[in-house]
């Protein structure tokens, strides 16, 4: 289907780029936050058991998982307040103008774990962004390996934002960001999350209507630049909630 965004611009919705990673019950699933993979197990009561395969008429199975550390995932700042919020009823729209931005963490050195980290800075994010006004920002960090859909992130102190970076994509009227990595804070951070606590501003200005998605890929083959995004979620009553977030080009006339 052709949708036009005006009288000179389109996009194809049969073009989509999903950039969201699968959930699976196998050693392709990524992790972080120290959790186990994924389960998906039958039901087994009385008797029956829910696979076609040993007789049922249905597939009928359990899934055990959680959202912030098995994949790509939506979260509202219900994440980070005492009463939990629930994403499925404040994020109301699912299409949003967006601009993928590729950036290279630079080494900080951390003086507290006296180690080097690696830093998303506020200089390089404001170099990246080329729009003056956009919905939603796509990060994807480089090196673009293709182990960031199956890696066990735990312990490895990945790459996270400068909290100064919050400056910058308030200035451009950010509402939604999205990330290749599980965090865009420090893995190992003392519980301040500083980035979250700043876009979200929370306590003091909590901001409802912004998002932030994890654990996104973003293939080579996406460039740089301006899209629309369709940010789907699934309808859970909590903090975080599974999602497939699509970019369509922006095509002329």
């Amino acid at each position: 289907m052709i949708l036009y965004l005006d009288n000179y611009h389109f996009i194809d919705t049969s073009k989509g780029l999903d950039i969201s990673i699968p959930l699976s019950n196998d050693e392709n699933n990524p992790l972080a936050w120290y959790v186990d993979k994924p389960v998906f197990e039958p039901v087994r009561a009385e008797g029956f058991v829910g696979l076609v395969s040993e007789g049922a008429s249905t597939n009928f199975r359990n899934i055990f998982f959680n959202p912030h550390g098995h994949g790509t995932h939506t979260e509202c700042l219900g994440h980070i307040t005492n009463e939990i919020h629930s994403i499925n009823k404040n994020l109301r729209e699912s299409f949003f103008t967006a601009e993928v931005i590729t950036i290279t963490p630079v080494k900080r050195w951390n003086e507290q774990d006296q180690i080097w980290d690696e830093v998303i800075s506020k200089e390089q994010i404001e170099q990246a962004i080329t729009s003056e006004r956009v919905d939603a920002i796509v990060l994807r960090t480089f090196p673009n390996v293709i182990s960031k859909k199956h890696k066990n992130y735990s312990s490895t102190n990945p790459p996270y934002l400068d909290v100064a970076c919050v400056e910058v994509l308030n200035n451009k009227q950010v509402k939604h960001f999205l990330i290749d990595l599980p965090s865009v804070d420090r893995e190992n951070d003392e519980g301040k999350l500083l980035f979250h606590h700043a876009f979200w501003q929370v306590p003091n200005n909590p901001q409802f209507d912004k998002t932030i998605t994890e654990f996104i890929y973003v293939s080579d083959e996406i460039q740089d630049g301006r899209y629309v995004l369709n940010l789907q979620t699934a309808p859970f009553e909590n903090d975080a909630t599974p999602s497939r977030p699509v970019l369509f080009q922006i095509l002329e006339r």
